[in-house]
């Protein structure tokens, strides 16, 4: 079957604030279940078990994970999940109380792209507060925090029916228009026309 490959600008599908930019300054941290391995000639690292890696308020979570690091000090990490068990992504946005959330059964993170890339049954999606606001579902995404620009793709891997992509966008809360005035009460008026009725001689 072929994939439908479908750039989509967020001001059509999520609102266009970018992911928290503080981010890009914090350390990554690593923390894994079981063993690892690194190798310090060729710059990668390997963890297994739980593993769970931080950069400020993204947080990748999976059960194979295997960072490389490139000759200009980025990071490239690939991570994998377990059977029923998916990674998972979060980061928050610079909208408060708004974050990027999503899984699949792989990923692959770029620190000097800012990408993530979501490979097999992804979802992404965001969140304000506990609150889907909009949610995509395809065989690929390509989420790039910097543009906040999403990439699908549909496929054999895709989670929806004849591997199409999907999107579900929520309606925009509209601000309560004003309760409508009652009519004006107008005040009783003698009348100018009426006479009495005469009374019988």
């Amino acid at each position: 079957m072929s994939r439908h490959l479908i750039p989509l600008a967020l001001v059509l599908a999520f609102s266009a604030a970018q992911a928290e930019k503080a981010d890009r300054l914090k350390p990554m941290v690593f923390t894994a279940d079981k063993e690892g391995r690194i190798d310090s000639v060729n710059q990668r690292t390997e963890l297994f078990g739980n593993v769970i890696i931080t950069k400020g308020t993204l947080m990748l979570k999976a059960e194979k994970v295997d960072v490389r690091e490139t000759r200009d000090g980025y990071h490239q990490a690939y991570a994998s999940g377990a059977t029923g068990q998916p990674v998972s992504f979060r980061q928050a946005r610079d909208t408060p109380g708004e974050a990027i959330e999503g899984h699949a059964d792989q990923l692959e993170y770029d620190t000097k792209n800012e990408t993530v890339r979501f490979i097999g049954n992804a979802s992404v999606r965001r969140t304000r507060g506990s609150t889907v606001a909009d949610e995509v579902t395809g065989a690929v995404i390509v989420y790039d925090s910097r543009t906040e620009v999403f990439a699908l793709e549909g496929g054999s891997a895709s989670p929806n029916p004849n591997g199409r992509v999907r999107m579900v966008l929520m309606p925009r809360a509209q601000p309560d228009a004003p309760a409508s005035a009652p009519p004006a009460v107008l005040p009783l008026q003698p009348s100018t026309t009426l006479t009495p009725p005469k009374k019988p001689s």
